[in-house]
């Protein structure tokens, strides 16, 4: 292996990895005894500085690879997830300035930029060991940002919850990891479809689908998938809000870039390997279920569970937070349908892509608004938000345009990013089953529509229990006031957001 290739390639993380500890040497070693409001207001906008330089960093990283094997793959959606990755991580520090729920900003930044950094390998990652390498640093990461508030029982549960479950997926996809090492004799994902396109793993096709169903449940674990979501409702609701919002944000980004890419190997695999279509064995006609293998079955059925169980269960939370949560696994939900059904272009790339920025995005906000009123009320309930319209009128704004882009009201911009995503299912797919399951999630997304509007109106139409404004810290306000207008205007120039995407995929 070429080092300077490797250093080149790495340059980001390498960007990430030095802004945390010159993070903690300023914090730990020159401001130990400055007040808190200027240590956070220091660590945080280190770490932004950091995430600058990584994003400047992106833009000159090339590929990396050991012989043939590539390990670590450049542009494309490994691209667009990093610097994704990068601007939501920016994002989420800047909330933590309005922040009180801890003592030890440096060590929180640190291990923010740790996590991103995990986020960046597993986005780029094209090798089973750099995969879990990487998992494994945004996962302990994720951990200990859950646990930050000390002073919060909450805050310690949900990390044991989100610990426990953690390690039981790592499990699951370091079995799946060896299963595939085992049939096919590499750990690089273009080998492994080579191998499986040889007709090398023919013979062991019931191991390959064994294979494929543990790493489905443990990276099912890491984007908050039905049945493996249990942990996301206590983690939301427990983890300080800045963590909440880089948890919903920037791990989910994460995740589902490494799922394009791990998804678009095994869409070779199970091509070649399966030798048929699974409902037609089942004696299924296949002029209904289209083109579905192994891997796409698997998809779909935790696509649907993901819809059905995310937003039905919403319906019932008085909890913001735990709505979030439940609205996290519907929107999961989604995205695996348009993983389900994909033709590995770059169009369909585009599409997912799109959806998870804009998700991102929003959701960050989302957090924002509720750590503040949280701060100044002491509960994330819904009566917390009674009257807020009166109270703050800039966060009754920012709810208002957040939550209904999350439930895909035109003309802004989750409207759009559904929109694209049921359009390239549709596209992709032939048959009954792609139609039906389009149907079935616009449906739920008019079921979404009603708890969005349970928590607005509560903003806007019932008076408040307690009349007395929320006062607002001016960063915040500027970063609640710049996600609500991104949101606007990529929601009326939805080509803004798609021609940047495209960018980072050649031309054809």
């Amino acid at each position: 292996m070429n080092y300077v290739d490797l250093f080149r390639a790495t340059l980001p993380e390498t960007a990430l990895e030095v802004a945390a500890l010159l993070v903690l040497v300023i914090d730990l070693g020159f401001l130990r005894k400055a007040g808190r409001a200027t240590r956070i207001a220091v660590a945080a906008l280190l770490g932004i500085a950091g995430c600058v330089a990584a994003l400047w960093a992106v833009s000159i990283a090339g590929p990396l690879s050991a012989g043939s094997d590539l390990l670590l793959a450049a542009g494309g959606s490994a691209g667009v997830a990093q610097v994704a990755v990068l601007v939501l991580t920016a994002l989420t520090l800047l909330l933590l300035i309005d922040s009180d729920f801890t003592r030890n900003p440096g060590e929180y930044v640190a291990v923010v930029l740790m996590a991103a950094a995990g986020g960046l390998l597993i986005s780029a990652a094209q090798d089973l060991l750099v995969i879990f390498i990487g998992l494994e640093l945004l996962s302990l990461s994720l951990y200990i940002l859950t646990a930050f508030a000390k002073r919060s029982g909450k805050s310690a549960e949900s990390a044991i919850k989100y610990y426990i479950f953690g390690a039981m997926s790592a499990a699951f996809l370091l079995f799946g990891f060896s299963y595939l090492y085992g049939l096919t004799g590499s750990t690089n994902l273009h080998e492994i479809a080579l191998d499986a396109a040889m007709g090398r793993a023919d013979g062991a096709t019931p191991l390959l689908y064994v294979a494929l169903v543990m790493i489905a449940a443990g990276l099912g674990f890491k984007v908050a998938a039905v049945p493996f979501h249990l942990w996301a409702p206590d983690t939301y609701e427990g983890a300080p809000a800045p963590a909440a919002a880089f948890i919903a944000s920037v791990s989910k980004v994460a995740s589902f870039a490494l799922l394009i890419g791990i998804g678009t190997a095994f869409f070779h695999i199970l091509d070649n390997v399966h030798g048929g279509l699974v409902f037609v064995r089942f004696g299924f006609p296949s002029r209904y279920f289209g083109l579905l293998g192994p891997w796409e079955l698997i998809l779909t059925v935790f696509a649907v569970a993901s819809m059905v169980f995310g937003n039905l269960a919403a319906l019932a939370q008085s909890s913001v937070r735990r709505l979030l949560a439940y609205s996290a696994i519907a929107h999961a939900g989604y995205i695996l349908l348009g993983l389900a059904f994909f033709s590995w272009t770059s169009m369909s790339a585009q599409a997912v892509l799109y959806y998870i920025v804009t998700y991102g995005l929003t959701t960050i906000g989302a957090f924002g608004v509720v750590g503040v009123v949280e701060r100044a009320t002491g509960s994330d309930r819904l009566e917390a938000f009674l009257g807020l319209n009166k109270r703050n009128p800039l966060l009754a704004t920012v709810m208002l345009v957040l939550f209904l882009s999350l439930a895909g009201i035109p003309p802004l911009v989750g409207f759009w990013a559904k929109f694209n995503l049921f359009a390239a299912v549709l596209r992709v797919s032939g048959g009954a089953l792609p139609f039906t399951l389009v149907a079935l999630a616009i449906a739920f997304s008019a079921v979404s529509l009603y708890y969005y509007l349970q928590v607005l109106k509560r903003v806007y139409v019932m008076p408040a229990v307690d009349p007395s404004p929320i006062c607002v810290n001016p960063v915040t306000s500027g970063v609640l006031a710049l996600i609500t207008a991104a949101v606007l205007v990529m929601g009326c120039l939805p080509a803004v957001l798609q021609n940047w995407i495209a960018s980072f995929y050649p031309a054809r």
